[in-house]
């Protein structure tokens, strides 16, 4: 199985369980792995045979962008299920940052893995 990855796709959202994130929208950042069959892709060089990550990226910023959430975990399994579903990847790994959340460190997160590879 091959793997298609986004690396650092910064969204502005609605994050948070605090009031004041509550009204301000704040950069998360999502990584992505997906596993794809890119053989039939290689062959044709045709982006119709392959996993189109600007689509798949469009999409994520999208669902952020709309989002309402109070945990980064709801945000994780809602991009999760995005992905398999809407593009029937096999497998996907997620990563949501949430930088500056905590004031002694750099970056805070939650990585998620679904499906099967």
């Amino acid at each position: 199985m091959d793997t298609v990855f986004l690396t650092d796709l910064r969204v502005k959202a609605i994050i948070g369980i605090f009031e004041w994130e509550r009204r301000v929208r704040q950069t998360v950042s999502i990584d992505l792995e997906i596993a794809t069959d890119n053989q039939r892709a290689a062959q044709t060089d045709r982006i119709e045979d392959a996993l189109d990550y600007k689509t798949v990226s469009k999409r994520v910023v999208e669902f952020i962008e709309n989002s309402d959430f109070q945990l980064i975990e709801t945000m994780a399994e809602g991009i999760a299920a995005i992905v398999t579903d809407e593009f029937a990847a096999p497998w996907v790994k997620v990563v949501v940052h949430k930088p500056g959340a905590i004031k002694a460190a750099k970056d805070v997160g939650v990585a998620i893995e679904r499906g099967q590879r």
